[in-house]
């Protein structure tokens, strides 16, 4: 029989939109060196190794076990849910929500925010999303066929200008800006002045706002996060995410919500109804236990990452890392000291990777905005974290070394 040529796989125009995710590099190289046994502390992904509260856990062994709970969950989220997250709304932030309308739960926020793309987002549709970004902020427009243009996040009142700028003279006008505070990567915060312009000029030019509120618990030194639905108008113009994956550590459970305008959380609900059947009802049922009874876990867990923080912070400036302490998240945004930026973010993190076995994320993967900047995570305990450092200085000083011999033989 005729052998017939194999022919390439024809993906679909939008895959040629989307670069290689560096992360997923970054992890893949991460999990080759563990394989081969080395021992990679890993300071690259916003990935707890804290456990779950207790009585989270518990409650889901024994829920678990209920054959009930396996059927097919309500797909936007159990009812019983829903009124708890809007509970903790009234009591964190002051905000009214109406748990048939104005709130469902997700997948974790970064599914609901790709799924809530698909839903506002088409091809001609442009999308402002501050830079550098969080991955899916920009890609998740991008794959829904929305043209994306970043706004550099800078300081407050430029980054207003900007925005503001962007909205009178670009045609057609933005449809949805994307807002992320406490910021991942930079750990710039949001301020209540920043949130009323926002509204402000939503109502003005006519675009929606979705604002990525994933650290809205991990905060340090006193600072408590504001939740962009406080401010008047919010919820005529935009839809809040959280998720219990950083506050609760609950990052592998998945489980998330969105809160907000009663017309953006129908549009979802809508998508997310061809596309899924919610959340397993045992987690769904250990997230009501979280927001009932965990607050104290919560407040406990900022403790340890504030400890780590100043852990991370103290040995960078005494490796004269230029650095400045972040009041929320669970990231150090540390730029690169010379001479080692002028490798590039991504060439600094393979090559701690290979010569310190310590995995970071590098600024590229967060746009050209992140050139020359790592993010660091908080998630290993501070002896990982003392231990990761002592081995990046002694590859930072073979570098160096290396640098020199090829300068003098140069």
């Amino acid at each position: 029989m005729e052998q017939q040529e194999k022919k390439p796989i024809q993906f679909a125009r939008r895959m040629s939109q989307l670069p290689p995710y560096l992360f997923g590099m970054i992890n893949q190289m991460k999990m080759e060196k563990r394989w081969k046994g080395d021992d990679v502390i890993d300071l690259g992904m916003g990935n707890p190794v804290d456990p779950a509260p207790a009585p989270v856990i518990e409650k889901l062994i024994e829920v678990a076990t209920d054959p009930k709970t396996h059927r097919y969950p309500v797909a936007y989220g159990m009812r019983n849910l829903r009124i708890e997250i809007a509970k903790s709304y009234q009591k964190d932030y002051g905000v009214t929500l109406d748990p048939d309308a104005e709130v469902m739960c997700t997948i974790g926020s970064k599914e609901g925010i790709s799924h809530l793309c698909l839903a506002l987002i088409g091809p001609g549709d442009t999308v402002l999303v501050p830079a550098p970004a969080f991955p899916v902020h920009i890609y998740a427009a991008i794959i829904a066929g929305g043209s994306v243009l970043q706004i550099p996040l800078g300081e407050e009142g430029a980054f207003l200008e900007r925005l503001e700028a962007m909205c009178a003279n670009v045609y057609p006008r933005p449809k949805v800006l994307i807002l992320n505070y406490p910021h991942n990567p930079t750990g710039v915060l949001g301020s209540m002045a920043l949130y009323e312009r926002v509204v402000y000029l939503a109502k003005k030019y006519g675009f929606m706002v979705i604002h990525d509120f994933a650290y809205n618990k991990i905060t340090f030194d006193g600072y408590v996060a504001s939740s962009f639905l406080q401010v008047p108008g919010a919820m005529d113009v935009g839809v809040e995410f959280g998720s219990f994956s950083k506050s609760y550590n609950m990052a592998g459970w998945r489980l998330g919500y969105c809160v907000g305008n009663s017309e953006m959380v129908a549009g979802l609900r809508k998508i997310k109804g061809y596309y899924d059947y919610g959340i397993f009802s045992a987690i769904q049922i250990a997230g009501i236990v979280a927001l009932r009874h965990c607050d104290e876990d919560v407040r406990h867990q900022a403790a340890i990452y504030q400890s780590r923080r100043d852990v991370l912070c103290d040995v960078l400036e005494r490796m004269d890392w230029p650095v400045t302490r972040p009041k929320a998240g669970m990231f150090v945004w540390a730029k690169i000291p010379p001479p080692f930026d002028s490798m590039g973010s991504m060439e600094f993190s393979i090559q701690m990777m290979q010569r310190a076995n310590v995995a970071l994320a590098p600024g590229i993967g967060f746009g050209e905005e992140g050139e020359g900047y790592l993010r660091i995570a908080l998630v290993e305990n501070e002896h990982r974290i003392r231990q990761a450092l002592r081995q990046m200085k002694r590859a930072m000083k073979e570098i160096e070394q290396e640098m020199d011999l090829q300068a003098k033989a140069g």
